[in-house]
């Protein structure tokens, strides 16, 4: 496992220089995902791109997210995670680059679907990681979320400080870190099991639909109105067509996702887990930038800080995120996996109890704020960790893409749960500001979400991999090798 063999010779070994080029394609990840949400205000001045439009940009590139966390993470185990990496770097420097040179609704648009493909990046790492170093699978996973946190926190500090003249401006800030994204790809080696299978293009297609619809409710239905006819029919087809997909994926001899993957119960807490930590922690972010810029002598409540100053309190909060995901697994090695996946849990909803507590000053509330960051880390690292342990070798992607799944639906909803709150608790109507009881109320939602998480954690096993549930391909006689079915000979990779 210590040599890349078959690779032309080009990549790099199992050691620091394997994580290094890791990291720079995290770094890009979290770059791509930190530098366009302050931009997007000064750039719709800019380019006529009304509140309406920005509000389809975001829904657009949530959509992007959800379809291609499962393809891409499905297609990398079955035709090799460096092949799919390359493809998903690709596209992702393409639309950073088409943004940056020719920025249009148009251009942003497609841009901002191309990047959706940056989903991609952690299911098919994860995979390199578990098959040429895992030994340092822990340890690695860690550090590498603790440089996303960081990227996403600077990211959007550069992007800032580039557009102070020209909002235009800020669009390059991915791009040369794209092109050392790029490279690290072109050096890193390919997992060493075998790959192969087929692709079910059925059920592909019924997953895209009902995330697709999932997602646009979600988005919208705040606009909508939760209980008009258009919303209850986007989630009644969301219904359907799920309900359809697993139908087609428990007959299926070779299927997209294992039905039996999402049944286990260790798969299940993690991603219970995750859906309920990111509930708060990711879901409440816009609402964090809105607290701390409101005007206390307009409002009532809030620290009256700038932009500046709210990006800078955004990156403690990460920094404390990289801390606490560099630590994890020394804690998980202390007090166990399930203990870590319950403190984690337990973290978020003390830290939001305490904004309901201590929000009068800059100081209580930051305090706060940064108990969440901290677990931000945490949960981040251990569940991204355990979702590729749960599995097989050569279903290591396809599960971790399923926690991706989990963090960003739960993202989207907390969201919309937080927006409907504050629609509940505005003052003056649509003009007016939201009260301060509509923050309590989104405080004490994201703790009472996250202790649930925290809870659910507790169903989580000990154990080891869980069996291999694909459809072996009879065409090949099996082997005793359990991690690698006998529909992966004849690599196509």
């Amino acid at each position: 496992m210590g040599a890349d063999v078959g690779t032309g010779g080009s990549a790099v070994g199992t050691g620091r220089g394997m994580l290094g080029a890791m990291a720079v394609v995290v770094v890009f990840s979290g770059v791509v995902q930190g530098y366009l949400t302050p931009l997007l205000p000064e750039l719709g001045q800019q380019l006529g791109i009304g509140g309406v439009a920005q509000n389809n940009l975001y829904l657009l590139s949530q959509c992007a997210f959800a379809v291609l966390t499962p393809l891409l993470s499905r297609l990398g185990d079955l035709y090799g995670h460096r092949r799919l990496l390359r493809v998903a770097l690709t596209m992702v420097a393409a639309g950073s680059l088409l943004m940056a040179l020719w920025p249009t609704v148009v251009t942003l648009a497609v841009g901002m679907v191309l990047q959706g493909a940056v989903v991609g990046f952690f299911p098919l790492l994860a995979g390199i990681l578990r098959s040429r170093a895992p030994e340092r699978g822990r340890t690695g996973m860690s550090l590498l979320v603790g440089a996303l946190l960081i990227a996403i926190g600077v990211g959007g500090l550069v992007a800032g400080a580039l557009s102070e003249r020209h909002a235009e401006a800020g669009l390059w800030a991915a791009v040369p870190v794209a092109v050392l994204a790029l490279a690290a790809g072109l050096v890193l080696p390919d997992s060493d099991g075998e790959f192969g299978g087929r692709f079910h293009y059925g059920a592909a297609a019924l997953l895209t639909v009902g995330l697709v619809a999932l997602v646009l409710v979600l988005a919208q239905g705040g606009t909508w109105g939760w209980t008009s006819a258009r919303s209850l029919g986007t989630g009644a087809l969301a219904v359907a067509v799920f309900v359809a997909w697993v139908t087609v994926e428990r007959r299926a001899a070779h299927p997209l996702v294992s039905v039996r993957m999402l049944s286990d119960r260790r798969l299940a807490a993690v991603s219970a887990n995750t859906f309920c930590a990111a509930f708060g922690c990711i879901g409440f972010l816009g609402a964090n930038a809105l607290f701390l810029g409101a005007d206390p002598a307009a409002v009532g409540y809030g620290m009256g800080l700038g932009p500046q100053a709210i990006a800078t309190v955004s990156l403690a909060m990460v920094v404390l995120g990289f801390v606490g995901s560099t630590a994890t697994p020394r804690l998980a090695r202390r007090i166990g996996d399930r203990a870590v996946l319950a403190t984690g849990g337990a973290l978020i909803g003390l830290g939001f109890l305490g904004m309901i507590l201590f929000h009068a000053t800059l100081p209580q509330y930051v305090a706060s704020a940064l108990v969440v960051g901290l677990a931000t880390g945490v949960f981040e690292s251990i569940t991204r960790t355990l979702s590729a342990e749960i599995v097989p070798e050569r279903q290591t992607a396809l599960a971790v893409g399923i926690n991706e799944l989990a963090l960003s639906l739960g993202a989207a909803i907390g969201a919309a749960v937080i927006g409907a709150l504050f629609s509940a608790h505005q003052i003056g109507g649509g003009g007016g500001h939201i009260a301060l009881s509509g923050y309590v109320w989104g405080w004490g939602t994201c703790a009472a979400v996250a202790l649930i998480g925290g809870a659910l954690a507790l169903l989580y096993g000990g154990g080891g991999t869980a069996p291999d549930t694909a459809a072996p391909d009879t065409t090949e006689p099996a082997t005793a090798e359990p991690a690698i079915s006998t529909e992966a000979k004849g690599s196509l990779a």
